[in-house]
């Protein structure tokens, strides 16, 4: 797991909407800060999903298919991203995407883009995966 900021984002759950005042971490796995990192880059990507399935992201080989699925839901789940799998980017060619039924995409949200600010500016440190749980 990486914190964010060496514990300057104060967030335990990383979904408690106190982010600067609960005394915690935002905790990121190393695909989710892969993602962020990406998202500081380019501020749209795309996605594709199944019914009931994880989100598919094509465009990085870095981690697996299952890893980014993971990583996009719980940056949506912490507020960091908004996921749109019923917004698909103007002029992105989705065949990649072709077995998944829906194409979308997702972007940072306010919050997201203030943890890339700080992300940026502060750095990551390595958390012992002992002390993280």
């Amino acid at each position: 797991m990486m914190q964010k900021g060496c514990g300057a984002l104060n967030c335990q759950h990383g979904n408690c909407g106190h982010c600067d005042n609960c005394g915690g971490s935002l905790l990121l796995t190393p695909a989710e800060a892969a993602l962020l990192e990406q998202l500081a880059q380019t501020p749209f990507l795309p996605v594709g999903k199944g019914l009931g399935e994880y989100p598919v992201y094509l465009e990085d080989n870095a981690w697996t298919v299952e890893d980014y699925g993971r990583a996009i839901l719980a940056l949506d789940l912490k507020g960091l991203v908004r996921l749109d799998t019923d917004m698909p980017l103007r002029g992105f060619d989705y065949a990649a995407y072709e077995r998944c039924p829906l194409h979308g995409s997702f972007a940072l949200t306010a919050k997201g883009q203030e943890v890339v600010d700080m992300i940026q500016i502060q750095g990551f440190c390595q958390e012992d995966e002992e002390e993280a749980t």
